[in-house]
């Protein structure tokens, strides 16, 4: 088991930036892809952005593409998601999650992931 604490989260205007971070103890993390999901209010959880275990390839949401970039850091235990050019649209509870499977490559399924953060909640004013 991972457990997953992310921080970052705020409050920002549109067009602004936030890099949110999750730091990762228990399990071999750097055996294992991570992602980041959002739940928006009235919605569904949806993925944002995923990293390999390695950390040589990523996959994106469509709508994230070119803002966001998500990174590792094995050395940190950490995962990060640098989120530039932000808009309302992005205001959700931002969750990391740790993949079930190590030596995978990224993946955008929620099904996929055995460990879940708490969730930091980022707001966009317009």
């Amino acid at each position: 088991q991972v457990q997953l604490v992310e921080s970052g989260g705020g409050l920002v205007q549109a067009g602004g930036s936030l890099r949110l971070s999750c730091t990762a103890s228990g399990r071999t993390f750097r055996d294992y892809p991570m992602g980041w999901f959002r739940r928006a209010p009235g919605k569904e959880r949806e993925f944002v952005a995923s990293i390999s275990w390695s950390g040589g390839r990523a996959g994106y949401q469509d709508s994230v593409k070119g803002r966001f970039t998500i990174s590792r850091d094995d050395a940190k235990n950490t995962v990060s998601l640098q989120m530039n050019s932000l808009k309302p649209e992005d205001t959700a509870v931002y969750y990391c999650a740790a993949h079930l499977s190590r030596w995978g490559s990224w993946s955008s399924r929620p099904e996929n992931y055995i460990d879940w953060g708490q969730g930091t909640q980022v707001t966009v004013s317009s």
